[in-house]
């Protein structure tokens, strides 16, 4: 049976252990997400590709109206379905860095040489600078994966509605576009504003976007 004296020289061995194997887990975890985003949003790109196309070859045609009332929805539901994945997956993203900043600031506490070695100057985000949020955090939200799909997405719903308001509704072609517009736009608005707040409530954004002067939390 091991002694206190020999538990407590094991305990900084076991930790550093189960610390070292923590950070090898959210790496292959952002090397997941990174992944599984580029494929949700390539999933999406290629439906939304087949569908303009089938839509294309039938234009001219009395099946057109009957195709885009079908594949238009269809795809929209695809990429609201595609985008709240992205969300999710961004934030996943997040938490494991800041986990990871965490698992670095207890290196730096082993010694002169760590401290150097796994100063925050030279890490990746929370400790070091988001390159993506260099000009502002609005532009670092909106050039986001999720962002990229909700704006294509979002044109998607103005084209059906201009469609529907030009075909249905008998207004003139710049009414309905203008329809079309509002609609993209107000789509645009309501996901930026879904994203910001799905990233506000991560544990420990905040603190961490004050404590560096910068990021969306700093407000």
């Amino acid at each position: 049976m091991a002694t206190a004296k020999q538990r407590r020289k094991a305990e900084p061995a076991a930790l550093m252990s189960a610390l070292t194997t923590e950070h090898v887990v959210l790496q292959s975890a952002l090397s997941a997400t990174i992944s599984e985003g580029g494929s949700r949003a390539s999933t999406y790109l290629y439906a939304l590709s087949g569908a303009l196309v089938a839509l294309g070859f039938c234009i001219e045609t009395t099946a057109f109206l009957p195709l885009a009332a079908t594949v238009l929805p269809a795809v929209f539901l695809l990429g609201v379905f595609t985008v709240f994945r992205l969300v999710d997956i961004a934030i996943e993203n997040i938490q494991a860095q800041i986990h990871i900043a965490r698992i670095r600031a207890h290196y730096r506490s082993l010694g002169d040489d760590a401290a150097e070695l796994f100063a925050p100057e030279h890490g990746r985000w929370p400790e070091g600078e988001e390159p993506s949020l260099r000009i502002g955090p609005f532009i670092g939200i909106m050039t986001t994966a999720a962002t990229m799909v909700a704006c294509v997405n979002a044109f998607v719903a103005g084209a059906g509605a201009t469609l529907l308001a030009h075909r249905a509704g008998g207004l003139d072609l710049g009414t309905s576009v203008a329809v079309g517009a509002v609609a993209a736009l107000a789509l645009v608005g309501g996901f930026h504003a879904y994203q910001s707040f799905r990233i506000y409530e991560i544990e420990g954004w905040r603190e961490i976007r004050r404590a560096a002067g910068r990021g969306p939390g700093s407000a």
